[in-house]
């Protein structure tokens, strides 16, 4: 089942050029290897202890796999976080990205980042509000060891996919608006879609989806 899901989802998103984070929270060393051998190259996870652990089992089998991490950050996660992950996703205020900034200085080290903007009204959901995503980026630009690569959001959560296009759509119009306003060559990702939503994200001009559980589930 895994590997059908797995030539589904890939199929689909070759097609289209966007690329697949597969979602690797909660998921045993021995099925991510799974994925890994059939070209998967980006995996993602929202918990640093856990992910640690798991990148040491994995260990070699990890070479030329970005790790990213997609859950939301606290400033003093920061240092783990840049040891352990390529990309971090869940940049949403100029605190935290200062601190990165310096771990990653530390390390000598030039830390990819995502900018993560809320799109939705949903108290659970993190991110920068759009009417304050200009300005952070214009103060992360100040920092040498951050390079923002684009953006990433999240739509809530429906059983019709469909209606979480109106978010998509926002995300998107803020990506562009950002691209038009700091022409900068390496801004290049929006993040958006997971397992529910992603055909409808891609459909909005998604590059990169998050995938867990049409992945790793078993039906």
């Amino acid at each position: 089942m895994l590997e059908a899901n797995i030539e589904k989802i890939f199929k689909y998103l070759a097609e289209r050029s966007v690329t697949l984070v597969a979602v690797t929270k909660t998921v045993a060393p021995e099925r991510i290897e799974v994925v890994l051998q059939a070209g998967v190259t980006d995996v993602g996870e929202s918990r640093i202890q856990e992910a640690s652990l798991k990148f040491a089992a994995l260990g070699p089998r990890l070479v030329g796999v970005r790790k990213h991490l997609i859950g939301h950050l606290q400033t003093n996660k920061a240092k783990k976080a840049v040891e352990y992950f390529d990309l971090i996703q869940s940049v949403d205020r100029i605190a935290l990205a200062e601190v990165i900034n310096m771990c990653a200085g530390l390390r000598g080290k030039i830390q990819d980042c995502l900018l993560e903007v809320k799109v939705s009204d949903e108290e659970t959901k993190h991110g920068i509000a759009p009417a304050e995503l200009a300005e952070l980026y214009t103060q992360v630009l100040k920092l040498k060891n951050i390079r923002i690569c684009g953006l990433m959001a999240m739509a809530p959560f429906f059983e019709d996919p469909e209606l979480s296009r109106v978010f998509f759509k926002k995300a998107r119009q803020l990506f562009d608006e950002v691209r038009r306003m700091f022409p900068h060559p390496e801004f290049t990702i929006l993040s958006m879609g997971m397992s529910n939503d992603y055909r409808i994200a891609v459909e909005e001009g998604s590059t990169m989806v998050r995938i867990g559980t049409a992945l790793f589930a078993e039906k």
